[in-house]
C-alpha cells in the first residue's frame, strides 16, 4: 500500500536520491546536503508547531511503499511565501505608447520584477519515481494537499500558488534564462536555479534589472516560452486547472514558467472534501476515494475504497485502511472522491 506521510530524518537518503532524479528546474529541491537535511529538519518542526494563523512552516511528506519500505515520491506546502526571504515573480503587464497627432496606437506586453506573491501559500515539491507513475497514484499525490489545507485552513496564507515548471532542456538550458544571462548575468540557468533553490536570492536582486523588460526585445525563443509549462509538468497543471486554479501572468524569473492560484476556501477539492466518522467493516461496495486522518503531527492520507453516508456523515473502511491511516472507530476522516 501507497501511504503518504510527513518527512523524517531518515528519509534524507531517499530525498537526495529524488533531488537528483528529478533535475534541473526543480528549484525547491537543490541536490545539497545541508539545505535537504535542513528542509526536513524545517517540516519536522512545523508539524508540531502550535499555531493558528499562516507563518514560516513548511509542510514536506513522502509517498512510502508499506510492503518495501520505499520512498516513490514527495509533496509539498508551504503555509506562507516570502515572510523571511523575498520571493520573486515577473509579471507580464502591457503599456501602451500612441500618439495623437501621429495616430499611433502600440501595445507592447512588458516583465515587472515583483514580491505580489507575499504572504501566499504554496504547493510544491510534487514529484512521483518513474516506477510509480501508474493508476491514481499521481493524482493522490497530488489532492490529499487540499485535504490537509480543508483540516488545517488557519495555517495557510487565503492565496494557494503552484509555480509550474517552465521550457528548459534534458541539458538545463532555457530559453527565457539564455536572454536574461546574455544581457545581465555571467551564470548559465542550472547555476542560477540551484543558487535560489539553496536560499541564495540576493543577486536577484543585486542583478535583475530594475525596470520593465519590453518583451518585444527578447529574443523570439525567450518570447515563445512565457508562460508556458514543460512537457512533463502538463499533467500537474492539468489537475490545478480542475480544481479552479488560473494563471494570471506572473511567470518564474528564471525559466518563465506560469505560476498558478486559487484563493484556498474556492479551490474545488477543499469544497468537495467531507470530514466524516469512521467505521470499520469490510466494504462490499466501496468507492475510490483520497483520505487522511485529522491528526497533524501523524497525519498520514492514501488512497481508499470507502462507503460514504454523507447524509449521516460516516465512512465504512476497512481495518486494513484504518491501520494505514492511523485511526479507529469514531475518529475522523477527510476524504475526497477520486
Amino acid at each position: 500500500m501507497l501511504v503518504i506521510r510527513p518527512i523524517t530524518a531518515a528519509d534524507y537518503p531517499a530525498l537526495m536520491q529524488i533531488a537528483h532524479d528529478s533535475g534541473v528546474g526543480f528549484t525547491s529541491l537543490p541536490t545539497n546536503e545541508k539545505l535537504l537535511r535542513s528542509r526536513i529538519a524545517h517540516s519536522e518542526e512545523s508539524f508540531v508547531t502550535d499555531t493558528d494563523k499562516p507563518g514560516n512552516e513548511g509542510y514536506l511528506f513522502v509517498m512510502e511503499d508499506t510492503e518495501t519500505g520505499d520512498v516513490v515520491g514527495t509533496s509539498g506546502l508551504e503555509s506562507a511565501v516570502g515572510l523571511e526571504s523575498a520571493f520573486y515573480h515577473y509579471h507580464l503587464g502591457k503599456v501602451v505608447h500612441s500618439s495623437q497627432e501621429l495616430k499611433l496606437h502600440n501595445t507592447i506586453e512588458t516583465l515587472t520584477l515583483c514580491n505580489d506573491y507575499t504572504g501566499s501559500a504554496e504547493l510544491c515539491t510534487l514529484f512521483l519515481k518513474e516506477q510509480a507513475r501508474g493508476g491514481n497514484n499521481g493524482r493522490v499525490l497530488s489532492r490529499f494537499r487540499f485535504l490537509f489545507l480543508a483540516e488545517f485552513t488557519e495555517r495557510f496564507g487565503k492565496t494557494v500558488i503552484a509555480e509550474m515548471r517552465g521550457v528548459s532542456d534534458d541539458a538545463g538550458k532555457s530559453p527565457f534564462w539564455q536572454w536574461l544571462e546574455e544581457h545581465f548575468f555571467s551564470m548559465d540557468f542550472p547555476t542560477a536555479d540551484y543558487l535560489s533553490g539553496i536560499g541564495n536570492k540576493v543577486f536577484i536582486a543585486e542583478l535583475m534589472p530594475r525596470f520593465p523588460i519590453y518583451v518585444n526585445l527578447l529574443s523570439k525563443a525567450a518570447q515563445d516560452v512565457i508562460g508556458i509549462v514543460h512537457d512533463k509538468t502538463r499533467p500537474a497543471l492539468k489537475l490545478l486547472e480542475r480544481e479552479g486554479f488560473v494563471y494570471r501572468g506572473y511567470v518564474d524569473i528564471f525559466d518563465g514558467g506560469p505560476t498558478v492560484e486559487c484563493e484556498l476556501s474556492q479551490i474545488k477539492a477543499v469544497k468537495d472534501s467531507l470530514r466524516l466518522q469512521v467505521k470499520i467493516s469490510d466494504v462490499e461496495h466501496g468507492v475510490a476515494y483520497v483520505a487522511s486522518n485529522t491528526d497533524l503531527a501523524n497525519f498520514r492520507a492514501t488512497q481508499v475504497h470507502i462507503e460514504v453516508n454523507e447524509q449521516e456523515e460516516y465512512a465504512i473502511i476497512t481495518s486494513d485502511h484504518a491501520d494505514a491511516l492511523c485511526v479507529k472507530a469514531g475518529d475522523f476522516i477527510r476524504v475526497l472522491a477520486l
